[in-house]
């Protein structure tokens, strides 16, 4: 049975709930004309209220009068009335063809074009035809936007459009400083469906310090949505602002999409247009694709000086792997005599022949030959380390450091990517690592496991794990392990969080474990999977890499 709220009007406490917070934090960065549509919007009896939010929470604009049915609020006319009057819906608007189209059946649509469908070639055609082949038809007869009784004098039933959209997109954006969460994080945490760390939220937090940052946001918001909406990526790179931005989080922002923009031109093999948008973005692979960009369009010297350059500059980890590929092939077309090579290492393969399950992956069919009462196999890949770490390190990754949480709906902390990220709380997680070294941090890995079981976490994977794992886990593992593999972690927690051994298996009796990365016919080792067994080898951390070919059928 479906969860039920209390309060039937639950949503409008949501939506109150969201103004006032912002009105109490963001009060600066609201312009008059919206502080004026809040003021109108509290004006409102609360059955108006909870229509307008009701529409402003659904997606579109445009709203069907016969669409707006909720038990709580009653009668739709007098409350939209209502609303049009205060200038917060539009209760009679025009509406071009393809809204019209998007808002009407197939066969209402078909009543009201009857006659001009009869004479371009008959209705029976017209019957069988999708509705977006109807729009193309008739998208040349009728350019102009009308109301709906303009396009059909006997329509009756009303259409209403929600006016202002833009500034209730700009109140979500304060209160959760981004717009991919929306209002159902209320819901769904009043359902219990999804639970948040409480974290001490400061009144001064915010998520933008000046009305300036919420604007750079939304354009470049628009800018993505207009890329992802296939816009050609010169036309929307023209609009990316040109200077970088002052706020290092809009700037990460600008970059990342300069980068996708580069990437697009790739793709369409525009190498120079390509190269300058890389050469503008300081998102972390931006650089390396501005070698192979160069390479591709025969500048070979040019990429083999920026590559050295890097190579030269301390590179990230997975920097240096693509060089160690990229400098070779350079130095041989530009005629150079050879490098010494650096290779990563990886364990000696172990090959198993197995018969083919089509109900069951590879890892899955491994993981139960593999496993023995005595030495059990769980199939884990990023989810185990990750998860020891989140756990040891909550009081870390949750600590109410200024800036890093300013709502009550953070999975994680806003900074978490940042390359301060560490410093910022160098002194709590000294505290959680330091639980590796007197042996304590079994009983705070399990003591969080229990206080905080679903809440959200950015390296917590609750469904994956249960008590049982993680004891054996804790048994098996020495904490001199778990040391190096979350410093490593720590180092670069937007690349080294995924690459890790699909198994691991547990010799409990003799507290050892062993973590396996398993391979099926034709797949390979990854990039990110080479560098995790590297550092693993490194640090006398027992790792396998098992090859699995299918046995013949009889």
């Amino acid at each position: 049975m479906a969860a039920v709220l209390p309060d039937p009007f639950y949503y409008l406490e949501n939506f109150r709930h969201v103004l006032a917070w912002v009105g109490a934090r963001h009060a600066d960065l609201l312009a008059p004309a919206e502080q004026d549509l809040i003021a109108r919007f509290h004006a409102l009896p609360r059955s108006a209220q909870a229509l307008l939010v009701r529409m402003v929470m659904r997606k579109g604009d445009l709203f069907r009068h016969g669409k707006l049915v909720y038990a709580e609020i009653g009668e739709i006319a007098p409350l939209a009335a209502a609303l049009a009057e205060a200038g917060l819906i539009d209760a009679e608007p025009a509406l071009p063809l393809e809204a019209l189209f998007g808002l009407l059946r197939k066969e209402e649509l078909l009543a009201i074009f009857r006659d001009p469908l009869a004479r371009d070639g008959g209705t029976a055609w017209a019957r069988s035809a999708r509705k977006e082949d109807l729009l193309a038809h008739l998208a040349a007869h009728f350019p102009t936007a009308q109301t709906l009784r303009e396009w059909h004098a006997p329509w009756s039933e009303p259409v209403y459009r929600l006016q202002h959209g833009a500034v209730y997109d700009r109140l979500r954006l304060l209160f959760f400083g981004n717009l991919y969460q929306d209002w159902s994080e209320f819901v769904l945490t009043d359902l219990g469906l999804l639970t948040y760390e409480r974290v001490e939220i400061r009144p001064a937090a915010r998520a933008f310090q000046t009305r300036a940052d919420v604007d750079d946001y939304l354009v470049l918001h628009a800018l993505r949505e207009r890329l992802e909406a296939g816009e050609d990526p010169r036309r929307v790179g023209a609009d990316v602002p040109a200077a970088p931005h002052a706020n290092p989080w809009l700037e990460e922002r600008r970059a990342r999409l300069l980068f996708h923009l580069g990437q697009a031109l790739e793709k369409e093999k525009d190498w120079p247009a390509a190269l300058a948008l890389y050469r503008q973005s300081t998102w972390p692979e931006a650089r390396l694709r501005s070698v192979r960009v160069l390479e591709l369009n025969g500048e070979t010297a040019e990429a083999f000086a920026l590559a050295e350059a890097i190579l030269a500059s301390a590179p990230r980890e997975e920097e240096a792997q693509q060089l160690a590929r990229m400098l070779p092939r350079l130095r041989r077309t530009l005629g150079l005599p050879k490098a010494p090579a650096e290779t990563l290492q990886t364990p000696e393969p172990l090959t198993f022949t197995l018969a083919a399950d089509a109900e069951s992956s590879v890892e899955w069919l491994l993981a139960a030959h593999l496993h023995a009462d005595d030495a059990p196999v769980f199939y884990v890949e990023n989810a185990l380390i990750n998860s020891l770490f989140g756990l040891l390190c909550w009081p870390a990754i949750f600590a109410p450091v200024p800036g890093a949480f300013f709502h009550a709906f953070h999975w994680g902390p806003v900074d978490l990517h940042h390359p301060e990220f560490h410093s910022r709380r160098e002194e709590y997680f000294a505290a959680c690592l330091g639980r590796l070294e007197d042996g304590t941090h079994r009983e705070a890995i399990l003591a969080i496991w229990r206080e905080k079981q679903g809440r959200q976490s950015p390296f917590v994977f609750w469904e994956a794990l249960d008590e049982a794992l993680l004891g054996v886990a804790l048994d098996c593992i020495p904490a001199a392990h778990l040391k190096v593999l979350f410093a490593r972690l720590l180092a670069d927690l937007r690349n080294n969080r995924s690459g890790f051994p699909d198994l691991v298996q547990f010799w409990p009796g003799e507290r050892r474990y062993q973590m396996i990365e398993v391979k099926g016919p034709g797949d390979r080792l990854q990039d990110n999977q080479v560098r995790w067994l590297d550092y693993c080898l490194q640090h006398d951390i027992p790792v396998a890499v098992a090859h699995v070919r299918w046995a013949e059928s009889a």
